[in-house]
């Protein structure tokens, strides 16, 4: 399994196949074991399904727990561009 730091991603139509399963009654210990996810990962796509019919973490989170996301997004995105901006400098000044 995929440790915290190498997280796994699956596509929107693996993911509404796991739902299926689950809301089929197939035990999720079996769906778990057959596809080599973690124990929370079909009861987090079933609710998010459930919830706001995406299994997009995005798309399940309140307006609250997305912000604090969304701005450490917008920093690494600064964070990159000053990078960029520092290693250009001595190019642009050279000239």
């Amino acid at each position: 399994m995929a440790g915290p730091k190498h997280p796994r991603h699956y596509d929107e139509a693996f993911k509404r196949q796991i739902v299926q399963s689950c809301e089929s009654g197939k035990p999720s210990r079996e769906i778990r074991a057959e596809y080599d996810i973690a124990r929370s990962t079909p009861q987090r796509w079933v609710q998010g399904i459930r919830n706001s019919g995406s299994t997009r973490a995005a798309d399940n989170r309140t307006p609250e727990r997305n912000e604090p996301v969304e701005l450490r997004r917008r920093n690494r995105q600064s964070e990159m561009e000053v990078d960029v901006s520092e290693q250009a400098a001595p190019v642009f000044a050279r000239k």
